[in-house]
């Protein structure tokens, strides 16, 4: 498994929470930072613990904070092994700091860290037409991480404070994706492993939906079709999941052009400060254009519209400042395929600039209520994901040789391999 051989470091800190992490124990006890920024990890909840991977670099054991080290030792062991189970065990008994021990990964965490990627393209997948990185249908995503929790069952308890312990949930959210699936891994796709993939995905969500007393038209489809077997139709698996919404026009007046341009270029496309599905994730997705309408200055901005981006009740705004002075918020309304506002800007930030100087402008998008606030610049770290993305469709599309190597985490998930199908066209 990904990560055997490396060293295991099991340390206490303060507030009594023990880390667990391969490689030097020299990072601050609680950085998670120290894994990347919150979009370059990918995170799980587990039980007494949170489990957290680098999404960017070579896969490896995660580093846990573990706050409940009794409810943690029901999975400790097969994630780590049972050196660093006793570790932990010694180090919450009062010895501090253990020695290293050595990595003894097993299926279960090679399972774990897949099931976090899942939750990581939930919600950080940078889907961008402009960019040309295909979108994941969330439908087929969410019944794979609810195939992927169920699997991992091991990790979590009945305590109800895990909030990736859904299992029904994904599978009620996203039950419109079964059919599609279903009619996918009937048709026995070339190469046949993705077709052992889809079953092993769907089988799973069978025992997970019996388990959880789950009944309805597409799980009683789901056990037919398991029970009868594959019956070898052609299918275009790209059509099944064809997205079908389209972009519809939003409430609000169009853009009016006119006046004399005082400065336009592009904003800062911050992902942390929206939520998935609303914003394209090109760098360049945020531009302005300042204009000067007699005495007034005027915004307006363009934002790229993610495909699935709501049409109407999504109060999304963007942040402008000018010449460093307090933020502006300007009302976003999504109008085919952008989000588009403007406003006024307040003329006394232009009072002590020369009237030839364009007052430096800055400009981001946010969700009032969601935003965490404006972050460090990001700009590598986000090039680095668009990377990734591209590396794992590209890898997508082609076949995979191992049944073991869809329980890795760089193996692709369902959604990948239908996106690599796509074209520009499709999203």
């Amino acid at each position: 498994m990904a990560g055997n051989g490396s060293l295991i470091h099991v340390a206490q800190g303060t507030d009594g929470t023990i880390r667990v992490a391969a490689g030097s124990p020299v990072l601050t006890h609680g950085d998670v930072d120290a894994v990347g920024p919150d979009f370059a990890r990918s995170v799980l909840d587990v039980a007494g613990a949170v489990l957290v991977w680098p999404v960017l670099g070579e896969p490896g054991p995660p580093v846990a904070e573990v706050h409940d080290v009794q409810r943690a030792q029901q999975w400790l062991w097969a994630v780590y092994g049972e050196p660093t189970a006793a570790a932990v065990h010694a180090c919450a008994a009062g010895q501090g700091e253990v020695s290293p021990v050595p990595a003894q990964l097993g299926a279960l965490a090679d399972a774990a860290a897949r099931l976090g990627f899942a939750h990581w393209a939930a919600r950080w997948w940078p889907t961008s037409y402009t960019d040309g990185i295909a979108v994941l249908e969330p439908d087929v995503l969410g019944l794979e991480a609810a195939a992927l929790t169920h699997w991992c069952q091991q990790l979590f308890d009945d305590f109800g404070d895990q909030p990736d312990d859904c299992v029904p949930e994904l599978i009620e959210e996203h039950r419109a994706g079964l059919g599609p699936l279903i009619q996918w891994w009937l048709s026995a796709p070339q190469p046949a492993d993705t077709g052992r993939h889809l079953e092993n995905v769907l089988r799973l969500i069978d025992d997970a939906a019996d388990t959880a007393g789950l009944d309805g038209p597409s799980l009683r489809e789901l056990r037919s079709a398991l029970e009868r077997g594959l019956v070898r139709t052609p299918v275009d698996a790209g059509a099944l999941f064809a997205r079908r919404d389209g972009y519809a026009l939003a409430a609000g007046d169009a853009p009016v052009s006119g006046g004399r341009v005082v400065a336009r270029g592009s904003g800062t496309n911050d992902w942390r400060r929206y939520p998935p599905g609303f914003v394209d994730a090109a760098e360049d997705a945020v531009s302005w254009t300042a204009r000067a309408l007699g005495a007034r200055r005027r915004i307006e901005v363009e934002v790229v519209a993610h495909v699935a981006a709501p049409v109407a009740g999504a109060p999304l705004v963007a942040e402008v400042r000018v010449n460093g002075g307090p933020p502006s918020h300007v009302p976003l309304a999504r109008r085919d395929d952008v989000w588009t506002g403007r406003a006024d800007l307040d003329l006394s930030v232009y009072l002590d600039l020369p009237t030839t100087t364009p007052p430096p402008v800055e400009v981001g998008v946010l969700l009032p209520g969601f935003d965490p606030g404006a972050g460090p610049p990001g700009r590598a770290d986000r090039d680095a994901v668009r990377a990734l993305a591209r590396r794992r469709l590209a890898a997508a599309a082609r076949p995979v040789t191992s049944d073991d190597a869809y329980h890795t985490v760089s193996a692709p998930l369902l959604a990948e391999t239908i996106a690599a199908t796509a074209t520009s066209e499709d999203y």
